[in-house]
């Protein structure tokens, strides 16, 4: 295996286990971060305490803030940004990118001042096409654990699916092929939505068989809203998908999940989001999602009874009633069985 240089963007949790990941691999790994203590501490002592406190970090992973020599001495850069600051980053790389660079986005979610996804703001750069996506059932703190993991990279270039799954792979962690970008990207944005949903379905102590329905009827709404835009709809049965509703909608460790539960729990969504200490994404997709649901007139019940609950001040019987009563009667609308 050759020895590649890489550059993750971002000091955040997820970022964090894929650089430990690549510098296990052996290959020569930067994380790019703002905080010159966050650096200071990784550097020092090999551990990230605000993001993954449990994990020991490679000795070959270097923390840096010196963003232009992360970027120039990088050939493939990974862009572990949160949503609201993603377009600014990439704009202050942009100056330090050539056509050969290849950039992966792993940011889950939509640009906070328009109708756009991370990849969406990474092809207005324009300096290279070689772009990609990471999305997938991915908990960072599983990962640093070294808990069995699959994630998908899509990309129409056959050279950026080949070089992550190459960088990435590893006895815990595999890496799946994928060339519907928008499938993928839309998969892994809306998921958060859903994860509030389940949250809170949690909190109010519903059955195993309502949050079966729930779950399903979440994959249904996301594969719709997403076909719509150009999504393959068969990507949605897959680990960006379906594995990555599973995983967040169920696990206590999913951001969106606690601010669900904390809503769920009778907390305002202020609280809530304050009480979990980092960003949870599906807020803001949320309300995207909704603004192009009514434009383009596609049935959400559950993302839109979940937003009338949280800015409008709806009773949850409103989210249920929406789901009980609704128009459409097929379970699967992509069946041929019609």
């Amino acid at each position: 295996m050759s020895v590649k240089s890489v550059c993750v963007l971002g000091g955040g949790s997820f970022g964090t286990a894929l650089a430990n990941i690549m510098a296990n691999n052996g290959h020569q790994v930067s994380q790019w971060m703002r905080d010159s203590k966050q650096v200071e501490e990784i550097n020092l002592t090999g551990v990230n305490s605000r993001y993954l406190p449990q994990a020991s970090l490679s000795e070959e992973l270097l923390a840096t803030t010196d963003l232009e020599a992360a970027i120039q001495e990088s050939n493939t850069i990974f862009i572990s940004i949160p949503s609201k600051s993603f377009a600014q980053v990439v704009e202050r790389i942009t100056p330090f990118l050539t056509a050969d660079k290849v950039l992966i986005s792993t940011t889950k979610g939509f640009n906070p001042n328009c109708f756009e996804l991370m990849s969406d703001i990474l092809r207005r750069q324009t300096v290279t096409e070689k772009i990609g996506v990471l999305s997938g059932p991915n908990l960072a703190k599983e990962i640093a654990d070294g808990q069995l993991t699959g994630s998908v990279i899509a990309s129409a270039i056959t050279e950026v699916r080949l070089n992550t799954v190459e960088l990435l792979k590893s006895p815990t962690f595999r890496v799946y092929e994928n060339k519907d970008i928008k499938g993928v990207e839309l998969a892994g944005a809306l998921k958060n939505i859903y994860a509030i949903v389940c949250g809170l379905a949690k909190a109010m102590q519903v059955g195993e068989n309502t949050m079966a329905m729930i779950m399903t009827r979440s994959l249904a709404e996301m594969s719709r809203f997403a076909v719509h835009f150009g999504a393959n709809p068969m990507t949605f049965l897959g680990l960006a998908g379906m594995g990555d509703l599973i995983a967040t909608c169920s696990s206590p460790l999913s951001r969106n999940y606690q601010v669900g539960f904390a809503i769920g729990s009778g907390k305002k969504l202020d609280e809530a989001i304050g009480g979990i200490g980092q960003v949870a994404e599906g807020v803001n997709t949320l309300k995207m999602v909704v603004t192009e649901a009514k434009k383009y007139d596609l049935y959400m019940p559950l993302a839109f009874g979940l937003y009338q609950l949280i800015f409008n001040g709806a009773q949850l019987d409103s989210l249920i009633t929406g789901l009980m009563s609704g128009e459409l009667k097929w379970d699967v609308e992509f069946s041929t069985l019609k």
